[in-house]
């Protein structure tokens, strides 16, 4: 015997449960539909739960229900039933429950106080509000007290008390001076939560007689203002006797001087309170405290921290502000204050409770009859609150009863439901904090299939495009859905079909062959329907001759061509646009079936011209370029601007219009294509001209339109295609008379300057706009979406009206109307504007960082609410600074980057992050007004990446067979080095490499000797450094073993560098065995050994070249670390030398030298500095006691020769020519010749003879510029050296040091005189 499968007794409601997510019925939005079906009342509006109204204005209780039948509607009052109908004053809106209690006439709000609850039933349910409590606002009158003045001595404490009257809701409290100005609050001076104003220590300038309470009912827009307070501090060390005359011993409590105290709270008292607060409020707890000097207050919560994103300070923190709290928020805060000399605190225990809240609110349920469902109703609270049920608004233990409905604590199950079980059910959560009432139906309907989508519907589609077939049904039980293409066709199913839970079928690449019919039926088991559509596919549009560019000549002809192919049973339309704007109104512009043609072109035709071809399916568009051109010059004829018009006349003077004729002046050969007519203001703007109006050129009377109150006069101007005329002379002056202003300020705008304020701005009406005298503007606002009445006020012509005590970024609407002694200008329109911005008061949360790779990171956060921005949300930045290189370990000055991102953007990508590195960053939102407060600092690390090439790589200490190699770990390691890695080869005379050597060498060695390389071999040498992610750039070098250590040139040296690249001399000797040469293309051109010698004010430049012959150099420099272009310098012929002039003293310079043609191709750069500018050790030896004494000498001696020489010649005697010769063609003492520029020697004897033209420098040690700028002689102190005759540098350079000669190189040239004298200091 089979046994049945029974369920365990548990699972029936998660059985039930699951059956109501199946059977629920969603009832679609067709109008139609809804009429028909029954529904159970809901309730769709209604009036806030603690309802506070204008006992001035009528009372409108709002109760609004949707149902089928249309509910009725009735009201309880105070718990009982009331009858409107008994009550003159109630009335019902028509088919609503919405009551009216007519105030305005006679009724007193007081005597509608009570608790309202207004309830909608039709035959199916009753559905109920909330319980409706109506108070009237109340905003009483300060009660009248005598105030005494308050005698201060300096440095105590005060507190002025406001007290304002108890009103409903509570006033908002402020205080300000006579002047309606607010008092300046400090972290000294500030008012409480309770509208008292404190004085940690009162100060001489807290002296005044005005400190004025104000109390602003919102509800009634009132404000009430207490008696004004008097002030008056003393100074003790200024008291004089006269004032101690009028003050008791009392007042004057012992003549002390000011003296510090430590802190004492005034507010609150004691050393512990309670506070209780309910969940979702704001939790405001305040610390005032007196002391000299002021006490600086500090607030923590013990055992915990404060809510990072909730927690703000205000009134200078003496007030600490938890937006949003929880239960989590309940415990003990401390409010400290301080001083110098101590502290004090209070503990302010807080508990939060809770109103009751949702967790999950029953909705509306429609079951088919047999069906089952729940309804469940969760809450939480603080107490726990309470659950219970009502059915049609009537406790569910005393309603009728039901078989299908069992109640189970906050869920109600129905178990096979008929029609008669449908009602409207309420759950009522409530605790001592507050209650919650939710309506929810139980719709029992048993329907047959509905198909909504009409009946033969065509569906239209392109080819290769989705098609969506509709078949919106209802039924209950909710019917199933099928598809069937053809009269008799199949089923449709498979992968190219997609079928929708609202019923619609989806094709989502429709084909030609998808066309057809298509059938939709819906079936349950009350019945079954159908419905056909049908499916055609069309053609696209496309356009086979498109629009080409042109190019036409000015006053031509042009045609753009479009034509088009379409599916031919859709109607295209075609549309030209230019420059994606509408044709102009030209009938030069013909539009035709496949063209446009444009006829008589000018310069304004310029432009992109578009074809637009439209069909009720699709559209295509294409689009080309004209482009005019000026056209062939005709013959001469002379243009010019018209001659001015005049006799100008008035007639018709009428107050608002004027008629104005005139007579044209002389055309010039140009048609006069339109006049321009201006006017005068001799009232309010004598001598500036306005614009009125213009006329065509064939026109020569205007009706003109006036505004009152101007003294008019009128000109005219006549314009052509070359231009304007002059001004005619002015018609005779009319006035206008006065009249209300026409119109209202332009431009009104409301913006903040402050979080309390308002700045409502706009632009002043013009004289001649006022139409009158005692031109003034009434300024209205009021706060937006708020139910306030219009607050105005009328203030002279001015642009600008500030509103005080407005709350932080509210919006508000505004009005400005012009008014003058003789009315109002018409009613303004309103504009929006906003009170002033705060900035922001929370940090963006959640901030996380995902690093891309090793220089770009992306960050996200979560954005900030809306309320807390405060302002118009300008966008996000983000702040990040490199903390250290974790390759190095070394902290760095921190440089901070700011990134920022505009709008509501919720990530960023940080780009140029160095790699193997530690960041921070944080987050802050921006508004109008500032940034807000940053997140907390989010750390991360970027990975490694290469490094940079090795700082330098120097090979020094040349043997037979090895070479010795140091360098320099790179700048930029970028990671933790792994090793280096050298690889090189022989290079042979005719460029030719040699196999290539690779080796590995930890990245700890700085240095290397090669052993067992070939004598007298160049190799090439090829060094980079690695880390774990990859190798980075090389760097490369090249030397040559030699064969004799005694042939070794030792390096060249320069300035400010180490070693530069070395070639080392090789002796004759030669191995027998050779290395295995690979032919390799040369390795020229190049240019080397780039070398420099520097002196105060020019250098040296000598190189070395690799290369095809005839080459063209030039010298390339600039300031070294400058961004300026590269000055370049050409150099005469192929020599490799040459000499920079006109450089700057004490001065780094970068140089480079190329070769014109050879693609650019550039040396390295090198760096040399200039000589510091010294004061010049030059002697003018004209002055000098022993040179004029020499030449006096030298004088006497050539005067003895020439009497000496008179003698002999009268004597016969005669100078042996041999001698003569002899004395000229002697080496030692000839000059450097002029022709080949080649140097002559002077001897230590020969010192006082002047030097020749073309040898001899000046004193200012410049040299006068010859045949070339190239020339050697234009050396100076500083360089010790000789030269080839093709000028290549032999010697050694030297700085301003002198060296001892070059071996082989002495000689007994002595200096020139004048460096001769430079050598005397």
């Amino acid at each position: 015997m089979m046994k049945k499968k029974s369920i365990p007794a548990s699972k029936p409601f998660l059985i039930l449960f699951l059956c109501q997510i199946i059977s629920a019925l969603d009832v679609p939005l067709d109008s139609k539909l809804l009429e028909e079906l029954s529904q159970p009342p809901t309730i769709t509006h209604q009036s806030p739960k603690d309802y506070i109204v204008d006992p001035r204005e009528n009372i409108v209780i709002q109760c609004e229900a949707k149902g089928k039948p249309p509910p009725s509607f009735s009201w309880t009052r105070n718990g009982t039933h009331f009858d409107i109908d008994k009550d003159a004053q109630v009335t019902m809106k028509p088919n609503s429950g919405t009551l009216v209690i007519n105030i305005m006439n006679g009724g007193k709000a007081e005597a509608y106080e009570g608790v309202y609850q207004c309830t909608a039933r039709n035959e199916r349910g009753a559905a109920i509000s909330n319980n409706i409590v109506i108070r009237p606002s109340r905003s009483p009158l300060w009660t009248k007290e005598k105030l005494e003045p308050h005698h201060v001595r300096e440095g105590d404490s005060l507190v002025l008390h406001c007290r304002p009257p108890v009103g409903l809701p509570p006033p908002i409290i402020f205080w300000m001076d006579n002047a309606f100005q607010r008092l300046p609050q400090s972290e000294r001076v500030s008012q409480g939560l309770n509208g008292d104003l404190y004085f940690s220590n009162v100060q001489p300038e807290d002296t005044r007689e005005d400190y004025i309470c104000y109390a602003r009912f919102n509800h009634t827009q009132t404000i009430q203002q207490k008696q004004p307070i008097s002030v008056k501090v003393f100074s003790m060390d200024s008291l004089n006797d006269t004032i101690a005359a009028n003050l008791s011993d009392t007042d004057i409590y012992g003549a002390k001087p000011v003296t510090e105290r430590q802190p004492v709270l005034l507010t609150p008292t004691g050393s512990t309170s309670t506070k209780v607060e309910l969940r979702g409020n704001v939790l405001l707890l305040e610390c005032i405290a007196a002391g000299l000097p002021t006490p600086v207050i500090r607030w923590i919560k013990e055992g915990g921290e404060l809510p990072s994103n909730r927690t703000f300070f205000e009134n200078f923190k003496k007030t600490l502000k938890i937006i949003d709290v929880s239960e989590a928020d309940s415990g003990n805060y401390k409010c400290i204050a301080r001083n110098t000399l101590g502290s004090v605190h209070h503990v302010i225990s807080v508990t939060v409770k809770a109103a009751p809240y949702w967790i999950t609110a029953p909705r509306n349920l429609v079951l088919s009859p047999g069906e089952d469902g729940t309804l469940i109703c969760r809450a939480n609270g603080n107490p726990k609150p309470s659950i219970s049920w009502l059915a049609n608004g009537v406790p569910i233990a005393i309603a009728p009863e039901d078989p299908s409905r069992k109640v189970d604590g906050d869920t109600i199950i129905f178990s096979h439901v008929q029609e008669r079980s449908s009602a409207v059910y309420q759950c009522n959560a409530s605790n001592e904090y507050g209650y919650l009432l939710a309506n929810a139906f139980v719709n029992v309907l048993a329907e047959p299939p509905r198909i909504l989508t009409p009946a033969n519907k065509l569906y239209q589609v392109i080819a290769d495009s989705p098609a969506l077939l509709d078949c919106a049904y209802f039924g209950s039980p909710k019917p199933e859905i099928e598809w069937f293409k053809g009269v008799k066709g199949s089923i449709l199913r498979g992968n190219e079909y997609v079928f929708h839970d609202n019923g619609t079928l989806e094709i989502p690449v429709a084909q030609k062959d998808s066309t057809g019919t298509y059938t939709c039926v819906a079936r349950n088991e009350l019945g079954k329907i159908q419905n056909e559509v049908h499916l055609e596919i069309k053609d696209p549009t496309m356009i086979i001759k498109q629009p080409e560019y042109k190019v036409v000549q000015r006053y031509g002809q042009v045609s753009f061509e479009c034509i088009i192919k379409h599916d031919s049973t859709l109607l295209p339309t075609v549309i030209w646009l230019k420059d994606n704007d509408e044709l102009p109104d030209d009938e030069r512009f013909l539009v035709g079936k496949d063209n446009l043609t444009i006829m008589n072109v000018t310069d304004k035709d310029d432009g992109t011209y578009t074809c637009i071809v439209n069909t009720t399916l699709d559209s295509v568009s294409a689009s080309a370029v004209l482009t005019v051109v000026a056209a062939p010059p005709t013959p001469a004829i002379i243009y010019a601007r018209p001659n001015p018009p005049f006799d100008l006349e008035l007639t018709g003077q009428l107050e608002r219009s004027i008629e104005l004729s005139w007579i044209p002046g002389d055309e010039n050969n140009s048609p006069i294509t339109h006049f321009v007519i201006e006017y005068e203001d001799g009232l309010h703007e004598p001598g500036v001209w306005h614009y009125q109006t213009e006329v065509p050129g064939t026109q020569t009377t205007v009706q003109l339109k006036l505004s009152p109150y101007v003294n008019y006069s009128f000109r005219v101007v006549a314009v052509n295609k070359i231009g304007r005329s002059q001004p005619s002379e002015p018609s005779e002056q009319y006035l206008t008379k006065s009249a209300s202003p026409d119109e209202n300020p332009a431009n009104v705008q409301g913006i903040g300057s402050e979080p309390d304020n308002l700045v409502i701005t706009w632009e002043s009406l013009k004289g001649f706009q006022s139409n009158g005298p005692g031109l003034q503007y009434k300024v209205s606002w009021r706060q937006k979406d708020v139910d306030d009445e219009w607050t105005s006020v009328i203030v002279a012509n001015v642009s600008k009206y500030i509103v005080s005590g407005t709350p932080t970024f509210v919006p508000y609407e505004i009005k400005v109307q012009a008014l003058n002694d003789l009315g109002y200008a018409p009613e303004p329109s309103e504009v929006i504007g906003h009170s002033g911005e705060d900035l922001p008061m929370v940090a963006p949360g959640n901030v996380q960082v995902h690093v891309i790779n090793s220089t770009l990171a992306k960050v996200h956060w979560d954005p900030v609410p809306l309320k807390t921005v405060r302002g118009h949300l300008q966008g996000y930045k983000v702040y990040y600074w490199k903390v250290q290189s974790l390759s190095r370990r070394s902290r760095r000055h921190v440089e901070k980057k700011i990134l920022t991102f505009r709008g509501n953007k919720t990530f960023g990508m940080l780009p140029g992050l160095e790699p193997y590195s530690s960041y921070k960053l944080n987050v802050r939102v921006v508004n109008g007004k500032g940034e807000g407060p940053a997140s907390p600092d989010k750390v991360f690390k970027t990975p490694e990446g290469v490094p940079s090439s090795p700082s330098y790589l120097k090979i020094t200490n040349p043997t037979l067979d090895s070479l010795t190699l140091e360098w320099g770990s790179p700048t930029h390691p970028n990671g933790v080095l792994t090793s280096y890695i050298l690889k090189f080869q022989p290079i042979n005379n005719t460029h030719e490499l040699g196999p290539l050597v690779e080796i590995r060498i930890p990245a700890n060695e700085s240095s290397l000797i090669l052993k067992n390389l070939n004598y007298s071999t160049r190799y090439k040498f090829y060094f980079n450094a690695q880390t774990s992610v990859g190798s980075g750039s090389q760097i490369t070098e090249e030397a040559v073993t030699i064969m004799d250590e005694a042939g070794i040139l030792h390096p060249a040296v320069v300035a400010g560098k180490g070693y530069s690249e070395i070639l080392f001399a090789t002796s004759p000797v030669m191995h027998t065995v050779r290395p295995t040469f690979y032919k390799v293309q040369p390795l020229y051109p190049r240019i080397r050994n780039v070398t420099t010698a520097a002196a105060e004010t020019y250098a040296n430049i000598s190189w070395e070249y690799e290369g095809p012959d005839h080459a063209n150099f030039y010298v390339e420099y600039g300031v070294a670390g400058s961004k300026e272009d590269w000055k370049k310098e050409i150099v005469n012929g192929s020599r490799s030398f040459f000499v920079l002039k006109g450089l700057t003293p004490g001065t780094a310079y970068k140089v480079r030298v190329g070769a014109e043609g050879l693609s650019g191709f550039r040396s390295s750069e090198d760096v040399f500095e200039t000589g510091p500018a010294m004061a010049s050790r030059q002697v003018d030896i004209a002055t000098q006691g022993w040179f004029i004494g020499l030449m006096c000498a030298v004088a006497l001696l050539i005067l003895i020769l020439l009497i000496v020489c008179f003698i002999r010649r009268n004597k016969g005697g005669k100078y042996p020519v041999k001698e003569k010769e002899d004395a000229h063609a002697d080496p030692e003492i000839q000059p450097m010749k002029e022709d080949d520029g080649t140097f002559g020697e002077y001897s230590d004897a020969e010192d006082h003879k002047p030097l020749k033209k073309g040898s001899r420098t000046p004193s200012d040690r410049t040299v006068k510029k010859e045949d070339s700028d190239d020339s050697l002689v234009d050396y100076g102190e500083g360089v010790n050296g000789q030269f080839n005759e093709d000028g290549s540098f032999i010697g050694q350079y030297s700085g301003k040091k002198e060296k001892e000669p070059a071996e082989g190189n002495e000689s007994s040239e002595a200096p020139s005189p004048v460096n001769a004298m430079n050598s005397f200091v």
